[in-house]
This record gives structure tokens, sequence and C-alpha cells, in this order.
């Protein structure tokens, strides 16, 4: 293929693309008034919620996939370019201090590598080899899973992790923002939450990246829930690496047990600053050693916890 037909092929796909269709109502939206602008932006924003909505049975069905290997061993993988690359990392990265998972669990990746996370790499996207190499390096078991994220669908990186993933036998999970996309095509669980033409004609950072942070935040969110890193709605494995975090652990310690700040401060000290270790200390009565055998034996379930100190376990 030459490369003006392929720069023509390329410019049909994008014109079949809803992430990509020009909105002939805002072609003056530069002239209105700031305040104007940016009703029309929020009024935008508003829409996104109900477009996840519509895909939540899928989402749910996903994330059940997903927890079923997490439990097993296996990694949540992030793979994607440019905006959806960067909220696959962003996801990841915030998971170890919210739920104390090893760093090594839940990873993103983004064409091009870590530099692309501040600038702009070029061609990193158009390359299927890129993602089966970024891939190859963690050696994929069945156990793991891979999420490719493109708000087009049809972003030659994120498709090919999905396709390299699924040939080995990973779980894999294809989010897009248009309909019809390869990338849901080639997944497993196939999500498209189409949000429509963007405010800023193709600009995937706005409807379709906010879009992604919801979904992404489901995914890694219920997974954790469903793996017990959590004690109803509260992080009880949250990691206190800070005097904030530290200060929160001391609270929710506080809101699962009713427990007066004394008691609270006793079990934390005699749990290493273990928030669900400290949990199980006051509501079973048990020292640290007993608290960290039982969560132990429960595979870190608070809830499986409490049940085995009740029974006298």
């Amino acid at each position: 293929m030459t490369s003006t037909s392929h720069h023509r092929d390329l410019r049909a796909q994008l014109e079949t693309l809803t992430t990509e269709a020009f909105r002939p109502e805002l072609a003056d939206v530069d002239r209105l008034p700031t305040l104007d602008i940016a009703r029309l932006m929020n009024g935008e924003d508003a829409s996104v919620a109900g477009a996840v909505a519509e895909q939540v049975p899928v989402i749910a069905a996903a994330i059940d996939a997903v927890a079923e290997r997490m439990a097993r061993g296996g990694r949540l993988v992030y793979a994607g370019a440019g905006t959806a690359g960067r909220l696959g990392v962003l996801d990841a990265s915030e998971c170890p201090p919210t739920f104390n998972t090893d760093p090594a669990r839940v990873v993103g990746l983004i064409a091009g590598g870590q530099g692309a996370l501040v600038t702009s790499v070029e061609g990193a996207e158009d390359s299927r080899e890129l993602a089966e190499a970024d891939l190859a390096a963690l050696g994929l078991t069945a156990d793991d899973t891979v999420v490719g994220v493109s708000a087009s669908g049809r972003t030659p990186y994120a498709v090919g992790a999905v396709a390299y993933a699924r040939a080995r036998g990973a779980l894999t999970v294809g989010l897009a923002c248009n309909r019809g996309s390869a990338l849901a095509a080639a997944a497993e669980h196939g999500i498209e939450v189409v949000v429509g033409p963007e405010f800023l004609t193709g600009s995937t950072r706005l409807k379709a990246g906010t879009a992604q942070k919801l979904v992404l935040n489901m995914l890694s969110t219920i997974t954790m829930i469903r793996l017990g890193k959590t004690y109803g709605n509260l992080m009880v494995d949250v990691r206190a690496s800070n005097e904030k975090l530290r200060a929160r652990s001391r609270r929710i310690v506080a809101q699962a047990t009713g427990a007066a700040d004394d008691v609270v401060e006793r079990a934390l000290s005699a749990t290493d600053g273990e928030v669900k270790h400290a949990i199980l200390v006051i509501l079973a009565d048990v020292d640290g050693p007993t608290a960290a055998r039982l969560l132990a034996e429960s595979d870190g379930h608070l809830r499986a916890a409490l049940a085995r100190a009740g029974d006298g376990a």
C-alpha cells in the first residue's frame, strides 16, 4: 500500500467513527462567552455516565472473570496508547496505595513506554509489534487479564495487545468508545461505551477519556472488593505511607469497630499498622498474631476471618 493510499484508507476509517464526527452546531463555539462554552462542555460531560450505564452488565461480567483469575494469583494488565494508555497507567499506579496490592499485580502499559506519559511518542500507537514485545516481557499466563483501551477501538497497539494475550490463553477485555470496534471483537469481553462526537472534533481525551476513567475505576475497584480488599465500603487494605493515610487508617478502624481512640491506637500498634488486622483484633478480641493467622487462612477476606474467629477457629 502506498503512503497516499494508506492515508486515504485511514481517513476513511476515521470518518466512520462517532468519536471523530464533526458537530456543525458547535462550529462557532470559539465566538461564545467563556461561561457559555463551559456550560456546553458540562452538558456534554453529563451524558457520559448514561453511556457507561448501558454497558454495566458487560462490565460486571468482565469484572467477575478478572477477579476469578486474580484470586488465583493472576495479574491485571492495561494496554493503550496516548490518553487511553495514560488512564491505564494511572489506574494501575493507584492500586498499591489504595488496596495494598503488589505493584506487579496491576500493570499499566503505554505505547512508547514511560516517556509517553508526558510526551507524544511518534508512531508508537501504530505498532502491534510493540504491544507484543511489551507483553512478552511480562511472561503472560492463563491467569492474567489484558485490557486493551482505545477510544477509537482500532488503535493497533491496543488491538495487538489483546490479540497477543488471547492467543496465549489470557483473559482479554476490549474497552472502546465506538460500536462494532475491532478491539471489542478481538476480546472475550468487549465493552463499547458510545459517548458520541466530542465537543472538540476528535479530541477523545474529553468524553471518551472520561468514560474510560469511569470504566477503569469500576474494573479495579470492584475486582478489589471481590478479592476482599475492602470491608463494606471501607478501604481496609490501605497502605499508610504518609501522615494523611495514617490518619485515614485510624479513622477506618474506628468506623469499622466503633472503638475509642486509645483502643484503635493499641490495635494498630499490635498489628504494625495493618488496618484489617487491627479491626480483627478489636472485633474478635484476639491478639495480633492470631489476627494475622485468621486472615491468612481466609485469603485476606476480613468477613471470612471474623466468621472463623466466631467459630472458634
